[in-house]
């Protein structure tokens, strides 16, 4: 008997769809490929030549009518996600959407909706979840090696490129906070199994709007965790998490593994040594490493979805991730504004009383 295969569509294929989308994709068991949508002439063509039998359309409406296609991956600009993915879920498909889930809470809680009508899989696209070094991070503070966590920190950066246009205004889904911030918010709570409660915020603007953001938490766990992200200054993707006995390190550009400190100095010196030479050795082809299509988390992001949409088994993390990441993130930018440390329950109530967020 042949094994079943889950027929998906690729809605948007820009650079970051070509590089990682199209290439697990194409390859992925299980997986058969049959639809594309671009309205862009040139990109659909190179797309193409990726996949060449799927068909191409120009209008992803067209591609959501094909009743043999069990599911999309949306790969579109982050305005446009929230139309797409409810344009989507009406008709009753399977969606893996990359994130941000939306622009605003508002159009989170309408794809939301959508996705509960629907009664189909909803993926949001926090790939960062499925990296070797992040669960294997996870496994650690499960275990208590760590002793009591004390604090955590994380950078997540680029240097300054050409962004697209739309990357470079929020209110078009740009700035670093949707771009990057995201990610680091979920990882927080996927990592320590808790909520955001509280945060402070700075908001810089050097080259592009919001490109860079220092931001301070208070997990539901107590915990104390900062986040520094930019697309105004290196590549960077560093956690360090503090527990009474030891320090946790995962560099993810530029090591393979993580590392594990010991609190007492002489003994961490050598650790530290030891560490550096290994990292060394393996970091010697770290930009290598840093290559969105060597980034080993998107394809078992994606591998999550297939099986699930086969299984007919929830996906994590869901829609329901995705709106509690984001709304993470307008707190966030309330904070900056206000200039105050904001508690997710105000910043609920407030956009409740102006319907723009109900209570999660």
């Amino acid at each position: 008997m042949p094994k079943p295969t889950c027929k998906l569509g690729l809605i948007g294929c820009g650079s970051i769809a070509q590089a990682v989308h199209l290439n697990i994709l194409t390859r992925l068991s299980g997986v058969e490929l049959v639809a594309l949508a671009e309205p862009d002439p040139q990109r659909q063509e190179a797309a193409k030549r990726q996949a060449p039998s799927a068909i191409a359309y120009t209008d992803y409406r067209d591609l959501l009518q094909q009743s043999a296609i069990d599911g999309v991956v949306i790969c579109l600009p982050s305005a446009l996600h929230a139309e797409a993915a409810i344009a989507a879920l009406d008709q009753g498909k399977h969606v893996y959407l990359e994130k941000p889930i939306a622009v605003n809470t508002q159009e989170a809680q309408a794809v939301i909706a959508a996705w509960q009508r629907a009664g189909t899989i909803g993926m949001i696209g926090f790939n960062y979840r499925f990296s070797p070094q992040y669960r294997a991070a996870k496994q650690v503070i499960q275990s208590g090696q760590l002793g009591k966590l004390v604090s955590a920190r994380s950078v997540f950066s680029y240097p300054v490129g050409t962004a697209p246009v739309w990357k470079q205004k929020r209110a078009s889904g740009g700035g670093i906070l949707l771009d990057l911030g995201l990610h680091d918010i979920d990882l927080a709570r996927f990592l320590f199994d808790a909520e955001v409660q509280t945060v402070a915020a700075e908001v810089r603007s050097h080259h592009y709007e919001d490109d860079t953001a220092a931001l301070q938490f208070q997990l539901s766990n107590g915990l104390l965790f900062q986040l520094f992200t930019s697309m105004s200054t290196i590549d960077e993707a560093r956690w360090e998490i503090y527990g009474q006995n030891g320090k946790l390190i995962a560099d993810r550009y530029r090591d393979t593994q993580i590392q594990i400190i010991s609190p007492h100095r002489a003994s961490s010196r050598r650790a530290q040594l030891s560490i550096s030479l290994q990292s060394a050795l393996r970091s010697l082809n770290w930009r290598k490493m840093i290559a969105p299509t060597l980034e080993p988390s998107y394809e078992g992001a994606l591998a999550e979805f297939v099986d699930a949409v086969l299984s007919g088994r929830p996906a994590y993390p869901n829609f329901t991730d995705g709106l509690r990441a984001l709304a993470v993130i307008e707190a966030a930018e309330l904070a900056a504004q206000s200039g105050s440390t904001i508690s997710l329950t105000e910043a609920t109530q407030e956009r409740s009383s102006s319907n723009v967020i109900p209570a999660l």
